[in-house]
Formats: structure tokens, C-alpha cells, sequence
């Protein structure tokens, strides 16, 4: 189990890139954790529109989702993978002049898994017993348990090296080794990143970046048409037809694995009966709600958080079923259907017209939905894992991932409040066997558990839409979390 990128491709990948950096970028956030907000990775108030820009993984995707040398140039496993050796890439250096090794390897690892840290990058990587230094540029990675993907995990958008010993400022200097630096962080303002003239995989195409705190999508709409943002990703169908229409800008299709839908807290009743979940999901037409919500721009999921691409993907039929769904309730003791409250914002501009869609479409079902709008500011703190039904979303994570964050009994994000041991299980199995054909079919199955038992309505993966200036040169047409920041270049 090796990788290695060739030295032609790493030339020709830092040719790409302009040797005089020049003009400005810029884009949004979402404001999501407002004054709380941090540069710090592995924080719960990470914004990753920065981290993103500012720090480097050990491992990256590449253009088509494969795990692709970043920080580490090569790696290895031993027979039962259940070690993992990573050779590191000389040369490299933080933005405050020191040298990249080892040494801030172990320690960027180390803080992850501790669990005083209280992190969400935790779960992407508990596997791990041990990190090691072999020598400057060399580490060893022990798990506890035989997990042949773990590449895959180490790509995950959090897990951002540091330097030794800077946990503790990271969250406001954000030094990294990305391909820009930071110049002013203003979580509620304007932050301002500079290149990075010293990135290993040369000079960013930008001088400066603004990455802007506008909490509402409709503002962030409106802030690009008048030329104040560059980019937003994830514009609706309808912002589509209104920014090609213009002339002034380009619109990105990316199929991505990013969903977004309800979710019913598992622990409470009705929907501690999972007779009474089912049939909540077997409601939903999830193809009218493709068309209605996102004018056509999605995969139908079933339930499923697994990306449509993922080679552990199982194969789900979910038809909507509103006689089924009457027959669960009046099962479960609801014959005359039940009332529910729904809780959206715009934080994430699609909630509303999903809640809405999903409300017509419930009612054939007698389930009686009441759309509850909230204010954008704190939804993830007193909304989200507080009510009983709110709109919730994710960004695509490896099979694994995806499975363990979301609905893992123990998991800390674990929104939908799901405890099931024969799940868990499952993906126990999952991680100790190395036969990919038998570990596929352990995945599948529990993919088809949740289908059965899950507390959490996702209607579709979602084809993303990116706004792009037409000033915007070199913007890579792929996932977030594979952009080549450095190869921007602007008019």
C-alpha cells in the first residue's frame, strides 16, 4: 500500500501557477459561530473557508476524489495495516519561517486525539493508538484495530498541520503552511489573507484574499451580483438562471456528496419508535423533492449519507410509499397521523423550500408538518441537536467517516441522538477486515440497517452549483475541499 507523485507532476502542477501574485479574491462565510469563530482546524467554530487556505494535510484528494500526496509525499502499511508509515516533504515551511517535520506532525495528531481537546476531528481518526517519529521526516502511525482506508481518513478538511507547541494561538494567527497567510482575522468582518511567496507548490496566481462574514444567503446572493464577492458556492437553481442571464459570470456543476435534510431526534418520543421514523421518511417523494428544491440538481440518497461516487455505496430503493408510512403509524399508534414542528433558517438558503415541500408531501401520509422559522444566528447552537425535527446538513466524508460522525452510538455529533448496537457493530467489523469484497458487504449492510432504523430524512446528495465571476480565471470545477487555492488568478 504505497503512493508516490512523481517529480514531473509536482513541477508541472507548481508551473501552473503565476509567478508574480496579483489582484484580489474573494469570497463569504457563513458567520456560523460568529465572535466564537477560530483558525484553529480541529475547533468547533472552524471556519474552513480559511483553515482551508492557511494549513495543509498530510494527504489531499485529487481531482478525481483519490488520496493524493500533500504534506506527506508517500506511505506505506504493514501486512494487516495496522501500521502506517508516512515520509514527510522536505523543503517545506510554516508561514512564520520555521521548518515543517515530523515533530509537527505527531503534535497536530496528538492534539486531535486528545480527548481534553473535546474535538469533532476526533472521530475521523480515534482509530489511532500512537503517532511516532521515526526520524525528521518520517512517521509511523499505530491503530488499534486493522483499517486498510486510513489514507482516506487523513483526508479529512480538519485535519490541517501545525506547528509544534502553537495550539494554543492557532485559533487567531492561523500559521499554517497553506498557500496563503493571514494578514487580519475579523471572524464578523473582513478577514485578509496574503500569498504565501514560499508555498511548496509555488507562488499563489492572487495577491490577497478577502474572505467575508455575511451570515445570510440571500445577502451573500446579492453581494456577488454586485461584484463584491468573486465566488459562492452553492447557489440555488433559481440564482443560476438569474447569474447566467447577466453575462458576467460562470456557473459550476460538481457532484458532490453534501446533503442536506431532516433530522428527528431519536431519544424523544414519537421518534424514539422507529416504526414512527420510517414512516416519516417513507413520505417523502425524494425525486419531487430534487426537482422542487434543488430544479434538478441531485442524486437521490435514500436515507444514505454515502456519496453516490463512494465504492462502499449501497444500492437502495426508495419509493415513496404513503400507504406504507399510514400503515407504520397506525402501527405504532398514530392512526390519525401526528403533528410535527420543523425548524429551518436560511443559514443554508434550500431549508425553507425543502421544510415546505416536504410539508405537502407528508400531508398525503397524515403527517401534519408545521414550518418553524428561526433565526440564522445560533442555529448550530440552539437549534441544531435541540429541537425535536430541524433541518440539518453535511459535507461529503469517506463511507467510514460519514458513518461513524453521523451515527455512531458514541459519536459526538451524533445529531439524530441514534444508539444502536448491532449498527455499531457493523462498522466495527467493517474496520477489522481486510478482504475489500467482505468489508464492502459488511458497509452495504450497514447502510441498509439505517434504511430500517434511522432517524434522519436525507432526501439527496447534492449536485453543487458554484457563482463565478467572470473576472475568475483557473478556479479548479471540483469538490471544495480539492481546490487548488494557489492556481486562482483574477482580472
Amino acid at each position: 500500500m504505497r503512493h508516490l507523485l512523481g517529480a514531473a507532476a509536482l513541477v508541472a502542477a507548481a508551473g501552473m501557477a503565476h509567478a508574480e501574485p496579483s489582484g484580489t479574491f474573494r469570497q463569504a462565510h457563513e458567520l456560523g459561530f460568529g465572535k466564537q469563530s477560530s483558525l484553529d482546524p480541529i475547533a468547533k467554530g472552524r471556519v474552513f473557508q480559511l483553515t482551508e487556505k492557511l494549513m495543509s494535510r498530510l494527504v489531499r484528494p485529487g481531482l478525481d476524489g483519490t488520496p493524493q500526496p500533500d504534506l506527506a509525499v508517500s506511505w506505506s502499511a504493514n501486512e494487516d495495516a495496522t501500521e502506517w508509515t508516512f515520509k514527510l516533504r522536505e523543503g517545506v515551511t510554516f508561514h512564520d519561517g520555521s521548518s515543517f517535520d515530523a515533530g509537527d506532525v505527531v503534535y497536530s495528531l496528538q492534539r486531535v486525539l486528545d480527548p481534553e481537546m473535546d474535538s469533532p476531528a476526533r472521530s475521523a481518526v480515534k482509530m489511532i493508538k500512537s503517532v511516532e517519529q521515526l526520524d525528521g521526516m518520517t512517521v509511523k502511525i499505530t491503530l488499534d484495530t486493522p483499517f486498510a482506508d486510513m489514507p482516506l481518513q487523513l483526508m479529512d478538511y480538519r485535519l490541517r498541520m501545525i506547528a509544534e507547541g502553537t495550539g494554543g494561538t492557532i485559533g487567531t494567527t492561523g500559521i499554517g503552511t497553506g498557500p496563503f497567510k493571514l494578514e487580519k482575522f475579523e471572524p464578523e468582518g473582513t478577514t485578509v489573507l496574503a500569498a504565501n511567496t514560499d508555498y511548496w507548490e509555488g507562488e499563489p496566481g492572487v495577491a490577497r484574499m478577502e474572505i467575508i462574514g455575511i451570515p445570510d444567503a440571500q445577502a451573500r446572493l446579492q453581494a456577488l451580483m454586485s461584484g463584491q464577492l468573486d465566488m459562492e458556492r452553492g447557489i440555488t437553481a433559481q440564482q443560476r438562471v438569474m447569474l447566467e442571464g447577466s453575462g458576467r459570470f460562470a456557473v459550476q456543476e460538481i457532484p458532490t456528496g453534501n446533503w442536506q435534510g431532516l433530522v428527528f431526534r431519536t431519544d424523544v418520543e414519537p421518534f424514539s419508535d422507529p416504526r414512527v421514523r420510517k414512516a416519516m421518511r417513507m413520505a417523502a417523494d425524494r425525486q419531487g423533492l430534487i426537482d422542487l428544491v434543488l430544479g434538478g440538481g441531485g442524486v437521490v440518497a435514500c436515507d444514505n449519507p454515502v456519496e453516490p461516487n463512494d465504492q462502499y455505496r449501497a444500492e437502495l430503493s426508495c419509493e415513496q410509499d404513503i400507504e406504507g408510512a399510514k400503515a407504520l403509524l397506525a402501527e405504532a399508534g398514530y392512526a390519525d397521523g401526528i403533528e410535527i414542528d420543523v425548524h429551518v433558517a436560511t443559514l443554508e438558503p434550500t431549508w425553507p423550500t425543502l421544510a415546505v415541500a416536504y410539508q405537502g408531501q407528508a400531508a398525503e401520509a397524515g403527517i401534519r408538518v408545521n414550518v418553524v422559522q428561526t433565526p440564522t444566528d445560533g442555529y448550530w447552537s440552539q437549534v441544531w441537536m435541540k429541537k425535536d425535527i430541524a433541518a440539518t446538513r453535511w459535507n461529503e466524508r469517506p463511507a467510514d467517516q460519514a458513518l461513524h460522525e453521523i451515527y455512531l452510538s458514541t459519536a459526538k455529533w451524533n445529531e439524530s441522538y441514534f444508539k444502536d448496537a448491532e449498527f455499531d457493530q457493523m462498522l466495527a467489523d467493517a474496520r477489522r477486515e481486510l478482504d475489500f469484497g467482505k468489508r464492502r458487504e459488511i458497509y452495504v449492510g450497514a447502510q441498509e440497517h439505517l434504511w430500517e432504523n434511522a432517524g434522519t430524512l436525507i432526501p439527496y446528495h447534492v449536485t453543487r452549483l458554484v457563482g463565478v465571476s467572470s473576472r475568475v480565471s483557473n478556479l479548479d470545477n471540483v469538490k471544495n475541499d480539492a481546490v487548488r487555492w494557489h492556481l486562482i488568478t483574477v482580472d
